[in-house]
Formats: structure tokens, C-alpha cells, sequence
């Protein structure tokens, strides 16, 4: 593995400095899912939530979150977001919410942390808006899938498209 870049010659955490990089073209698409009973999925299905719209919500809520994220992860740079697009689907295999983000940015810094963030937050959400009905919820399999941009290349998890495990 290669030297981690936030940390210094000592050994302390510090802020990347980016000032030199190129600016390109980055993308990052992150995953999570939320499983519940099958009857809190018919809550959220239906619209019953007494919250309201629970899937809206957590939409919102991801969008938020990922242009937040410099406030929220200390070494994050800010940064000029030019998308975010959060999807929630109804998985009844699970049962629950499949969540995926997609953050692009014309920068010098990557999207990850975005993508990631807007998940986590979205899944989050979800839990809030039905925990009433299911506290056993469980929020499972955050993850990168996918990254582009930047000198380090394409990341591409395998199977990304197979959902979570």
C-alpha cells in the first residue's frame, strides 16, 4: 500500500494541499442499503410513513449531506459540485431501500467521500422516517463502486451492479 496522503513526515494528519493537481473530470458512485420487515417496507411503499414521504426525504437529505461533506470529514476539501443524483429503490429481496450516489465534480480533488456521505445520510434518513414502526432496521454495505478521474485512474469494484452482499 502505498504512503498515506494526509499524513505529514511526522506522522500527523494534515490537509492535502491540491493547489498543483490538474483539474479534471471526476466521478464517484457510492452504495448502501437499509433492511427492514417486510411491513415497514409496505409503510414506506405506500406512503404511510407518519413523517411522510420517506424515500423524498432521504433524497434530499443524501443531496445535502454530499455538499456538506467538508463540514462533516475533517481533511475534506469543499468543492464545487456540478452533480449529485441520489436513487432509493424498493428491494423486496432484502426487504428494505437500496441506496446509490453518484458525485461528479470539475476539480482537483476527488468525489468519494461525497458519494459516500450522501449514502450514509440518505440511509440514515430512511431509519428515521420508520423507526417507529422497525428499530431493527440495519444499515449495511456502504460502499464505493465506482471512481474516475484524477491520476490515480478508474477504481471499479466488481460487481457493483450485483447490489450488496
Amino acid at each position: 500500500m502505498s504512503a498515506l496522503s494526509h499524513l505529514d513526515a511526522r506522522g500527523q494528519a494534515h490537509m492535502v494541499d491540491v493547489g498543483d493537481k490538474a483539474e479534471t473530470s471526476r466521478v464517484a458512485i457510492a452504495e448502501g442499503c437499509v433492511v427492514m420487515q417486510p411491513q415497514t417496507l409496505t409503510i414506506v411503499r405506500a406512503g404511510d410513513a407518519k413523517k411522510g414521504d420517506v424515500l423524498g426525504t432521504a433524497r434530499l437529505a443524501g443531496i445535502m449531506a454530499a455538499k456538506r461533506s467538508h463540514e462533516l470529514i475533517p481533511l475534506c476539501h469543499p468543492l464545487l459540485i456540478t452533480k449529485i443524483a441520489v436513487d432509493l429503490e424498493i428491494d423486496e429481496a432484502l426487504p428494505g431501500i437500496r441506496v446509490r450516489a453518484e458525485v461528479k465534480v470539475k476539480g482537483q480533488t476527488g468525489v468519494e467521500m461525497e458519494a459516500l456521505t450522501a449514502v450514509s445520510v440518505a440511509c440514515l434518513t430512511v431509519y428515521d422516517m420508520v423507526k417507529a414502526a422497525d428499530r431493527g432496521m440495519r444499515i449495511e454495505g456502504i460502499r464505493l463502486t465506482h471512481k474516475s478521474g484524477g491520476k490515480s485512474g478508474t477504481f471499479e469494484v466488481d460487481g457493483a451492479d450485483q447490489g450488496q452482499g
